[in-house]
């Protein structure tokens, strides 16, 4: 091709062994000035006669894996050579040192490196140079590392306009001085500063950039204060088109003096502390507005109307109501060309009115997560026939769906999750061709759902979630027809049967939830992609071997079932190489045999569940290749063997639940110094013997230490006070998120564990976070209880019980104020319960029984609460609840009044205290009852009073319950 000057390859997923022959030859035959390789594979070394570009002036190399090192030998080459304008190595590795040749760059008027790990020290040197020597007019270093002083001969770049240095470390005192000498000496029209650490004030200087006309400062620590002075006095000197100024720390309300904004088209004041009203003045001619996630709740001017220019309006997340938004919006209908409408989170009330209806331009409409009721009116959608997306989720909508949606031709997304509505979905529904998104979610929709329920001829759905229902049939409709379909949720509704073929041949799909429904069989035998399979948690009736075809999921979850067999069959996959498996649940089946040897196939793991099925032999030491791995539960199987040791590199690890097993050996050292990531670690139930490595105590975010039930000997360790996720503020929520790849939603993934509380084996999830344990029960430990222990402030749940503990129990025990939980009983302790540990107040079960414990039992309310049998077992603990008394108890004559020699006759005395005691208790009942019912019975009129009374506090009660309800779940939906 030897005329060719134009060439574009980008995004094709090229690498360098596919490119690099025929480009050379290329390069030596034709006069090529424009070369796009952007957003391929480009990695490895560049030969040195990519160089030999010598008509070449603009080139991108954008968005590859490319290094320093394989760049900078051709590059030089090149730079000497030819007449390059146009240069972009974003979003590379360029992280190594770049040498001062690069500044010799006399042509360039582009240069793009952001999004590489450059730092200060690696650019400064050569980029001083490049200022000196070009006519540069764009640079973009943003997404770097660049922190630290930024030299004042930054401020040369007399030839700047655009210049873009956000998402880096700077500071306010490593950007201003420099800066204000560019203001003056350059045409700088554009300036991002976004996601530094600008905070403090910023000098009226930055107020004299009169050709600035976009900038961006967003995300830094800016207040009201330091932004205000020099903004306003740059509003009268400069054609400002475009202002950020969202997520920072602007308070109080919006000043007037926006108003003075002539020029300004875009503004996003959005994620600040904004409140009051806004501004009467604030009628200028913006075309992009975003007010969003502030606390803007008082009224709005009518005035706002008047903005007829305004294309984009975001006021979400803000405490607006009905009466304060409708009336200046729908003026704003009739004189504006509004696209984008985002009301959402806010508490708008009553239903949608049919004024909604007059958007004829309306593109975007988002009404979610308010208080908004009644059913969804037909006329209002009837004329909104450009409508694009539609999210009325979170409402308290109800009745049926209209089937006036079907005359929205133009809608790509429809949301109307978690509301009340109900009936059967309306056929005109199968008109929208261009739906790319259905949520349905959490209704009352009933009916079948038939066979050709969303049939358009060219179905571009990409995502359909009807999970939450109640829909039902004996068989699954045949989606074959949604050969674009992502992401599908079916899950707890009352479908039952066989999941259809068809399923296994859309070719895109992702995401499959059917748990809790009735299903007896995948039917995923043709599934070549990559899914996203949930079935479990619920009640279907899967069995018989697990397909192999669904470990090719991104994310499998088909637990409680009744699946058998052995899933080593699964290592036999074709092209496991491709497999990126990020979740697998497989817990709650009649899954045996041994384990997989085969996990290195699924390197991306991050959660793996195998629980309470009957699995045995040893854990191999081939799990020790899921080094992306954050939890792992093995519990109730039959597993023996010691812990494989190649878990020690699986050092993401913040969950381990091996209990219920046949585990021996000792515990691992290693577990402290490889695991420091661990909250939740459970051995309970299991055979390891030995001591307590001390090694645990290095598990500083470690939150549940659970190793009751095993064979453990020696002492607890002193150094148990260094498990400072129990001694401080603060917890650790195991969770990840996964964004659908189509979609942009998110799933949560949140863990859970069983934890023996209370006597009862409780699953804990959302809450997990909240529990703080330590559990060493039913072991062999012997010595004393170290005071350390109670250092651990932070503390819910401690159980030492059944041991061979001695001793006292420390005497700051009472330190532990948040102490739920407290088990000390079947040891061999001794001395008297200290006082302090009646100042926990928190404490709802204590077990002290069975030790030899002696002295009175201190005196508290809280301790007096507990039943006898928390003490029982103890034969020198007296004082109340136990019935025996303490020596130094007497009665009003100064006697002891109880004791062995005379037990027998203050029994006696007991028991004619309590006829006394009970016979004045009903006498006292009597009197009082008929006292008040005999009145009424014999004066009618007091009578009608009394229950004219009674009726009015009922009724009073009744309102004052109602509203306080309604404002809960106000306050909770916000």
């Amino acid at each position: 091709m030897t005329t060719l000057a134009y060439l574009d390859l980008s995004w094709n997923g090229l690498t360098s062994s596919s490119i690099y022959p025929w480009l050379f030859n290329l390069f030596s035959t034709s006069s090529l000035v424009h070369l796009d390789l952007s957003s391929n594979n480009l990695k490895g070394s560049i030969p040195n006669a990519f160089g030999n570009m010598t008509t070449l002036a603009y080139l991108d190399l954008s968005w590859n894996g490319l290094t320093s090192s394989s760049i900078y030998p051709w590059l030089f080459n090149l730079f000497s050579n030819n007449s390059l304008v146009h240069l972009d190595l974003s979003s590379n590795n360029l992280n190594g040192s770049i040498p001062n040749a690069f500044g010799n760059m006399t042509t360039l008027v582009y240069l793009d490196l952001s999004g590489n790990g450059l730092t200060s020290s690696l650019i400064y040197p050569w980029l001083f140079n490049l200022f000196s020597t070009s006519s540069l007019v764009h640079l973009d270093l943003s997404s770097n590392n660049l922190n630290g002083s930024i030299p004042n001969a930054f401020g040369n770049m007399t030839t700047l306009a655009y210049l873009d240095l956000s998402w880096n470390g700077l500071t306010s005192s490593s950007i201003y001085p420099w800066l204000f000498n560019l203001f003056s000496t350059s045409s700088l029209v554009h300036l991002a500063l976004s996601y530094n650490h600008l905070n403090g004030s910023i000098p009226n200087a930055f107020g004299n950039m009169t050709t600035l006309a976009y900038l961006d400062l967003s995300g830094n620590g800016l207040t009201s204060s330091s932004i205000y002075p020099w903004l306003f006095n740059l509003f009268s000197t400069s054609s400002l088109v475009h202002l950020d100024l969202s997520d920072n720390h602007l308070n109080g309300s919006i000043p007037n003096a926006f108003g003075n904004m002539t020029t300004l088209a875009y503004l996003d004041l959005s994620r600040n502390e904004l409140e009051a009203e806004i501004p009467k003045t604030f009628n200028i001619s913006l075309v992009h507005l975003d007010l969003s996630s502030n606390n803007l709740n008082g009224s709005i001017s009518d005035a706002f109307g008047n903005m007829t220019t305004l294309a984009y309006l975001d006021l979400s997340g803000n405490g607006l109501t009905s009466s304060s938004i409708y009336p200046w919006l729908f003026n704003l209908f009739s004189t504006s060309s509004l696209v984008h409408l985002d009301l959402s989170y806010n508490h708008l009330n009553g239903s949608i009115l049919n004024a909604f209806g007059n958007m004829s331009t309306l593109a975007y409409l988002d009404l979610s997560w308010n208080e908004l009721e009644g059913a969804i009116p037909k006329a209002t959608f009837n004329n909104i026939s450009c409508l694009v997306d539609l999210y009325l989720s979170g409402n308290q909508l109800h009745g049926s769906i209209p089937d006036a949606f079907a005359n929205m031709v133009s809608l790509e997304s429809l949301e109307l999750s978690e509301n009340q509505l109900k009936g059967e979905m309306p056929k005109s529904l199968r008109d929208l061709c261009n739906l790319w998104s259905l949520i349905l979610s959490y209704n009352n929709l009933t009916g079948l759902l038939e066979k050709d329920f969303l049939a358009c001829s060219n179905n571009t759905l990409e995502a359909l979630d009807l999970s939450h229902n109640w829909f039902k049939g004996t068989s699954f409709p045949n989606l074959s027809g949604f050969s674009q379909l992502s992401e599908l949720y079916l899950g707890f509704n009352q479908l039952n049967g066989t999941l259809p073929e068809s399923i296994g041949q859309l070719r895109q799909l992702e995401v499959l939830d059917i748990r809790s429904n009735l299903v007896q069989d995948l039917g995923l035998k043709r599934r070549k992609r990559q899914t996203r399979v949930g079935s479990g948690k619920g009640s279907n009736f899967l069995e018989g071997s697990i397909p192999q075809s669904v470990f090719n999921a991104e994310w499998l979850d088909i637990s409680s079932n009744m699946f058998s067999g052995s899933i080593y069959l699964s290592c036999g996959i074709s092209d496991q190489s491709s497999l990126s498996l990020s979740h697998l649940d497989l817990s709650s089946n009649r899954l045996s045999g041994e384990l997989p040897q085969c996990w290195k196939q699924w390197k991306d793991l991050i959660v793996l569940n195998l629980a309470n099925n009957y699995f045995s032999g040893k854990i191999k030491n081939s799990i020790g290749l899921l080094y992306k791995m954050q939890t792992l539960h093995l519990r109730n199987n039959s597993l023996n063997g010691a812990l494989a040791s190649s878990l020690k590199n699986c050092r993401d690890l913040h969950l381990v639940d091996l209990g219920k097993n046949k585990l021996s050996g000792r515990i691992p050292a290693w577990i402290g110094g490889s695991l420091s990531n661990l909250v939740v670690l459970n051995l309970r139930s299991n055979e390891f013997n030995g001591s307590i490595p001390l090694n645990l105590c290095r598990l500083r975010k470690i939150q549940m230490l659970h190793l009751s039930s095993n064979n453990i000997l020696g002492m607890i360790p002193k150094c148990l006070k260094n498990l400072m996720a129990m001694a401080q503020k603060g917890s650790s929520i195991i969770a990840y998120d996964e964004i659908g790849y189509n979609l942009s939603i998110q799933h949560s993934y949140v863990d859970n564990t069983l934890v023996q509380w209370k006597g009862k084996e409780l699953e804990y999830k959302n809450t997990l976070w909240l529990i703080k344990s330590i559990d060493f029960s039913s072991n062999r430990l012997v010595g004393e209880i170290p005071d350390e222990v109670t250092d651990l402030l932070e503390l819910v749940s401690l159980n030492l019980s059944r041991n061979n503990l001695i001793g006292p129990i420390p005497t700051t025990i009472g330190q532990l104020k948040l102490l739920d939980f407290l088990d000390l009983s079947q040891n061999r302790l001794q001395g008297g319960i200290p006082d302090s540990l009646s100042q926990i107040a928190r404490l709802s079960v204590l077990d002290l029984s069975n030790n030899t414990l002696s002295g009175k039992i201190p005196s508290s309310t809280q301790l007096q609460s507990f039943s006898a049998s928390t003490y029982e077992g103890n034969p020198g603990l007296c004082g109340p609840p136990l019935l025996k008394r303490c020596p130094e108890d007497k009665d009003e004559s100064g006697e002891v009044s109880f004791t062995v020699l005379n037990g027998k006759k203050d029994g006696i005395r007991d028991d004619a205290n309590d006829i006394w005691f009970y016979g004045n208790i009903v006498l006292g009942f009597i009197i009082g009852f008929w006292g008040v019912c005999g009145t009424l019975l014999l004066h009618r009129s007091w009578r009608y009073a009394y229950f004219k009374f009674l009726n009015k506090i009922k009724d009073r009660l009744y309102v004052t319950t109602t509203i306080s309800m309604n404002r809960l779940r106000r306050s909770f939906q916000s």
